[in-house]
Parts: structure tokens; sequence; C-alpha cells
């Protein structure tokens, strides 16, 4: 009896212990993150919030300038023609960069995932992601080189050469330095040509190059979680391949194109480095993105409440695609 006694009594004690040794360890895990929280709040929403509050300020010129004026400075932006084609190349540029990386890296990961031998595959696999290993600056010299184009027909440089040399002359052009836009088209009340800007599409190509390995190895790893005997079971029941494909495999895969949407795009909304090495923003703005603008109006023109503005508009892009994404992973009660 008295054995017993004391196990009830020692039990009881263990679980009064229990509760204070939770609330020890929650107090010390908040230690451990607070540092990090405060860091957070500080340097990334606190200055949003500054940036904010910038953007609706009368601030031109070296000297801070704090005169609340509204929305005055998004709307002289949006008013400007500038900005407008900004707003059109990020269009283009999004929408190509997001097809070409999906579908090549899908590409990819199917020829990836149809290799039987190690070797092989390995050697493949660190062939297609060796693009992810430079930064866009290198890539962006790199692609410069390529589509410079030299003087057509007499003296062609970079790609224009090679095209030269193997009879294919009729494709040459002149790649970043074409500052045609097509269809351009202008609607009413816009100060912009609406189009396909010519100069965009070596930039598309260099972006593609470098993040579609980055896109492959997320289809890959899609790819081989699917398990071997759904294809099975799908080919017993009379599909064929591509049935095989479109039917079992692009529907497993689709969380896989949710949260490459979401990173590519995150990418493109706020391209700068690429665009500022391979051409400028040019020829004239037919290339330049909202990055680029806001650089220059901020630091090279001094308008820094403009600058802010064109920034706050990039960070209302960004929360558009991530937010909904963020929305629909919510995990439920």
């Amino acid at each position: 009896m008295h054995e017993v006694t004391t196990g009830n009594v020692s039990t009881m004690a263990d679980a009064h212990r229990r509760p204070r040794r939770i609330s020890q360890d929650r107090i010390l895990s908040l230690l451990m993150i607070t540092p990090t929280l405060i860091a957070i709040a500080i340097f990334v929403y606190g200055f949003i919030g500054w940036t904010g509050y910038m953007s609706m300020s009368a601030w031109e010129g070296i000297r801070p300038d704090y005169t609340f004026v509204g929305f005055d400075n998004y709307i002289s932006i949006f008013n400007t023609g500038r900005f407008q084609t900004n707003l059109r190349n990020t269009i283009v540029f999004t929408s190509f960069f997001l097809v070409g990386c999906l579908g090549l890296g899908l590409a990819l990961a199917l020829l990836v995932d149809a290799c039987r031998n190690r070797i092989s595959e390995a050697v493949f696999r660190t062939i297609y992601l060796f693009p992810m290993a430079l930064s866009l600056i290198v890539t962006g010299v790199a692609w410069r080189w390529i589509f410079t184009p030299g003087t057509i027909p007499t003296d062609p440089t970079g790609i224009n050469l090679l095209f030269q040399h193997i009879g294919l002359g009729f494709l040459q052009s002149p790649w970043i330095t074409d500052s045609t836009v097509v269809p351009g088209i202008r609607p009413e009340g816009l100060r912009t040509r609406l189009g396909i800007p010519f100069a965009m599409i070596p930039i598309i190509v260099a972006a593609v190059w470098q993040m579609s390995g980055f896109t492959m190895a997320m289809y890959l790893a899609g790819l081989r979680g699917i398990p071997h005997e759904i294809r099975e079971a799908a080919r017993v029941d009379g599909a064929n391949e591509w049935q095989l494909f479109r039917l079992v495999i692009l529907p497993q895969l689709r969380p896989i194109t949710l949260s490459a949407v979401i990173i590519l795009g995150h990418i493109s909304l706020k391209i700068f480095d690429l665009v500022v090495t391979m051409t400028g923003g040019g020829p004239g703005n037919a290339t330049e993105v909202p990055g680029v603008y806001m650089y220059e109006i901020a630091f090279k023109a001094n308008k820094f409440a403009e600058g802010a503005a064109v920034a706050m508009v990039m960070l209302v892009l960004v929360a558009l695609l991530i937010i909904p994404y963020l929305v629909y992973n919510q995990p439920e009660d």
C-alpha cells in the first residue's frame, strides 16, 4: 500500500512539473527568436512603412521634404508614358518568361526522368542546373556579347556572325538595339504603344536559360514522387503515353507548377540586374522595367518620392502574386 501511494505521489509531482517545464521551454523559444523578430520588424516592415510614407511626400532633391501630398506621386508616375512602358515590358517579360521556364523545365525533367543510366542522369542534371550557379550579372554580360548585332550585313558580331557563317544570314537581326514594338498599337488615353518589344526577346532568352534548370529540378522531384503503380495502372487500363502524361502526370504536377509560377513570377516582377547588364533599359526605354525606372529617378534624378511610389507599386504587384498563394496553402483548422 505504501509503494502504491508513493508511486501515485511521484506521478502527481511529475504532472505538476510538466506544465512548468513546457512554460519554460516556450519562454526560452520566444527569447531565442525575439532578436530575429525585432530585426524583421525594423528592417523589413519598418522600411516598407517608411517607403510608403516617403511615396506620399514632396521629397524631390537632396534635402528631405516630408510635406504630405497624398497619392499625387502615384498619379504622376501612372500618367507618365515611361512608366506605362515599364508596365508593358513587365507584362511581356513575365508572360514569356513563365511560359518558357515552365515548358522547357518540364521537357528537361521528362528527359532526365527517362534516363535509365545513373551516370547519364547525373551528367545531364548537372548541365541543366549549371546556369543557376551564375549570377544574373554574369548571365547578362555573356548574353549581351551573343546578341550584340554589330554592323549588318558587313560586320556582324555575336549570333549574327554565326548566322552568316552557316548560311542563315536572313535570320540576322538588330536584337538588343531593335526598338520595334509589334503590333505597336496605342489605345486612346495611353502614352505608350502596346505589343511585344523585339529588344526584350534576348532578355527573355537569357532569363529562361538561367532559370529553366531550377524549374527542371522542381518538376523532376515531382515526377519522382509519382508512384510507379499509378502509371502502370493507367497503362493497364489502355492509356497511351500521351494520355498518361495529360491525364495522370500533369494533374499530379499541379502543386509543383503553382509553386514554380509563384517563385518565377516573383523574380520576373522585380527583375533589375539582367536588364541593366544587357540593355540598360534601351534602346530608348524599350526594355526598361520598374526596377530600373525606380533606380533612375530616385538615385540619378533625386526624385525620391516618385521612386518610393514606384517601389510601392512593385511591392503591390508582388503581393498580388504571393498573398493568394499563401492563403491557398493555409492549413485548415
